[in-house]
């Protein structure tokens, strides 16, 4: 290399220099937040650097949810789209897809399975529809709550996963919709502003863009993406501006101690999930009787249930302690790399956001958990809670944007 030649820059880098740009040229009697909203607001999604290969996966509408599960574990995503397989060739992307599968909907499917009937609770054909996008309704969070939880004999998931049913349930039966479209979609047309504001004031976990002209996907923005890309921005003058403030400073943790979820070591590991859906949180720690947090479990462990299940065969029950013990020495025997071989990822409340975003990208984690000087919990910062303090929704911003981007189907009968 010529001495003196910068390194070349990393598609998500580029990305931040055109914010270093935009934010030269702002007025100067504008705040800090309020220039990134605006040199955000001047940058087409389409400038977003494409998902990787993998994450590009779709799945047809007919597949199994056996089959469904194999292909979300082996490339390592939480979600994908889902294909209708009945759609003519130039169906517009609203009718070409039917939704998004997702583990945590697949996590709802098990739940209904691991117990008895409930008067509370819909018909299982109604529930299952509710799985894919994330919907819950309060009949559902009666039934999951801590008395239906029984402990799961090591057996169960074997049984489950080798059953007649697991194998013929459609990915397509499964699969419920948005109130506009099959999922909540942006254009390439759209800006960043809009993308971050999305994927976190509105708590979506990912975005697909869509191709109008062809009726396809064309990328899919994920938390974790957004993350990798500011992690890329360090050194950047607006990004050095903004991530050197302390946790504290930017008001974070949101959540307090008091109010953080978690499941006890010796309860059944299917309570941790059903918190988790029940609260709409991604993970819980799990903690020991004397009171600390010796793990976490997140929504996308589940799959350590259906993908190896032979792994908890020789527990009576499996706990959240049995859960996370099987889960590791499964890792360690196949010498595969993940967050649950690490302790609980911790920071402190003067740690810089910049010190928790080069950690989060670094570790391909979702959450950190704040703690004081003894090791005590003091709450939990996720993805969203991070790029929910680099922008602001200004007022009356989306408009009719919910209404004006997504068209009413025309068999809707909303």
């Amino acid at each position: 290399m010529v001495m003196g030649e910068e390194s070349p820059r990393s598609p998500e880098a580029k990305v931040g220099m055109q914010v270093e740009d935009l934010w030269d040229i702002q007025e100067p009697q504008l705040s800090p937040t309020e220039k990134l909203n605006a040199c955000f607001e001047s940058i087409p999604v389409s400038a977003f650097p494409p998902a990787p290969l993998h994450q590009g996966i779709e799945i047809r509408s007919d597949s199994s949810l056996a089959e469904a599960v194999q292909i979300l574990a082996e490339h390592k995503i939480l979600s994908a789209p889902v294909v209708d397989v009945d759609a003519p060739d130039h169906a517009s992307w609203i009718d070409r897809y039917i939704g998004i599968v997702e583990f945590a909907g697949i996590a709802v499917w098990i739940l209904h399975q691991s117990e008895p009937p409930s008067p509370r609770s819909r018909s299982g054909g109604n529930a299952l529809a509710a799985a894919t996008n994330g919907a819950i309704s309060p009949l559902e969070q009666q039934v999951l709550g801590p008395e239906s939880a029984a402990a799961t004999p090591g057996s169960f998931f074997e049984s489950l996963t080798s059953s007649e049913l697991y194998k013929s349930t459609q990915v397509r039966d499964i699969s419920g919709s948005f109130r506009w479209a099959p999922f909540l979609a942006l254009q390439t047309s759209n800006s960043f502003l809009t993308m971050l504001l999305l994927l976190s004031k509105y708590k979506m976990k990912s975005i697909p863009v869509v191709d109008l002209g062809e009726g396809k996907i064309e990328n899919i923005i994920t938390q974790s993406a957004v993350i990798h890309m500011l992690a890329e921005c360090a050194g950047l003058q607006w990004f050095e501006r903004w991530g050197t403030k302390t946790v504290s400073e930017l008001g974070l943790p949101m959540m307090s101690p008091a109010s953080i979820v978690k499941v006890y070591e010796d309860e059944p590991v299917l309570q941790a999930f059903k918190l988790m859906r029940k609260k709409r949180v991604g993970g819980i720690p799990v903690i020991e009787k004397g009171g600390r947090a010796v793990g976490n479990i997140s929504l996308r462990d589940i799959h350590f249930l259906l993908t190896a299940p032979e792994i908890y065969h020789d527990y009576r029950s499996i706990t959240a302690r049995n859960f996370l013990t099987a889960v590791r020495d499964y890792l360690e025997k196949h010498e595969e790399s993940s967050p649950m071989l690490s302790n609980m990822i911790t920071c402190k409340k003067d740690n810089t956001i910049k010190d928790l975003i080069l950690m989060l990208d670094s570790k391909k984690i979702h959450r950190v958990y704040v703690v004081d000087d003894d090791g005590n919990l003091e709450g939990v910062i996720t993805l969203r809670d991070i790029i929910s303090r680099l922008v602001h929704e200004p007022r009356g911003y989306f408009g009719d944007f919910f209404d004006g981007v997504l068209p009413l189907p025309q068999n809707s009968r909303v």
